[in-house]
């Protein structure tokens, strides 16, 4: 039964911890699933083939290994230690690092032609999500793509069972981190992998775009 806490407004360091601490589990989990072929589907059409290609939120790698497989050469990057070993125990040829929204410390700007960011915002307090927006666009060469989601979570925000956050937003609270961008895709529907209900964004990056600044 999920409960409703009061949330931090700063990185939620509990749920990357959860994640640490049973990243074998939550690996598995994530692996027994069926493939998200719905998100796959989106990100063949809107994708560059052979474009520089990052994975934010990595999780066990997965996705990173799928987008490896099928022309869109990848890097995985993850806050939890302990998933990015279970990223390289799985995937081992596979580059997987360490780093968390909204900073991503050590990942550069403007290097990337494909953005993914599956079911990743949820995480985040609702106060870090228009930072953390800013710069995963920020990540982004002018023309290329960005693909993110998030769970949607109805009323307030809640802890799972396992201490991980899910933050309630308002889907137009992320539309406003993308004005004056190419808005491909926006819609909310379940999850083919997981079932839960999830709203899925794809944004072009417009060939002049504010640039990325710490709030």
């Amino acid at each position: 039964m999920h409960q409703t806490q009061p949330i931090s407004v700063t990185m939620d360091d509990l749920t990357v911890s959860t994640y640490t601490r049973g990243a074998d589990h939550f690996a598995q989990e994530w692996l027994a699933q069926p493939a998200p072929t719905d998100m796959y589907e989106l990100l063949r059409e809107y994708f560059a083939p052979g474009g520089s290609t990052v994975d934010i939120g990595c999780g066990a790698g997965r996705d990173t290994a799928w987008l490896n497989e099928h022309g869109f050469p990848a890097v995985g990057y993850d806050p939890s230690q302990g998933l990015i070993e279970q990223a390289r125990l799985r995937y081992p040829s596979l580059a997987f690092e360490q780093a968390a929204l909204p900073e991503l410390e050590g990942v550069a700007s403007g290097a990337f032609d494909n953005v993914l960011c599956e079911t990743v915002l949820m995480h985040l307090p609702v106060g870090e999500l228009a930072g953390a927006c800013d710069r995963l666009l920020d990540l982004v060469r002018p023309g290329g793509v960005l693909y993110l989601s998030w769970r949607v979570t109805q009323g307030g925000s809640v802890r799972d069972v396992y201490d991980r956050l899910y933050s309630s937003f308002d889907a137009s609270v992320v539309m406003a981190s993308f004005e004056g961008q190419d808005v491909l895709w926006s819609k909310e529907s379940a999850s083919g992998s997981s079932g839960k209900r999830v709203h899925r964004m794809v944004v072009r990056r417009a060939a002049a775009s504010r640039t990325w600044s710490a709030r």
